[in-house]
């Protein structure tokens, strides 16, 4: 096995995610992705944009919005990891991720990130001002991790 970091455009990474992401589609939008190539075949990718919580987007705080791997090991680690590199070679001083209540975050914590919060059960994003579908994420407590 020969892991290594590639580039892959939004369009890819979308792709990735829609047939590997257990319960999430892609974001709509993203200011990087990465991916994982095994001997040149595409296994992981992560897609990094602006923070979805309104008062975490200071300019200076981005997130994993998601990854997704076709099982391979160690992948999900590699893609945190370079994540928090690029961002922070891009002037981030922050990068944040969140995983849902029965995920174990050993990815996350093998490459290095701290839990900073646990988040209660929501009903949704979904406002009678700004109605939203359920994107599978209602009535799930999260953990919030960030890079260290």
């Amino acid at each position: 096995m020969s892991l290594a970091l590639c580039p892959v455009s939004f369009a890819a990474a979308s792709e990735f995610v829609e047939q590997f992401h257990r319960h999430n589609k892609p974001p709509i939008g993203h200011k990087f992705s990465i991916g994982v190539e095994n001997n040149g075949v595409l296994v992981g990718v992560a897609m990094i944009g602006r923070p979805v919580a309104r008062m975490t987007d200071d300019g200076l705080t981005l997130e994993v919005n998601r990854t997704a791997t076709d099982g391979t090991p160690n992948v999900n680690s590699m893609l945190y990891g370079a994540a928090w590199r690029a961002a922070k070679a891009m002037g981030y001083r922050r990068l944040i991720t969140y995983t849902q209540h029965q995920e174990s975050g050993a990815s996350l914590r093998a490459a290095g990130w701290a839990v900073i919060a646990q988040r209660p059960s929501r009903p949704g994003w979904s406002r009678p001002s700004r109605p939203r579908e359920d994107d599978g994420t209602s009535f799930v407590q999260r953990t919030l991790w960030e890079a260290s």
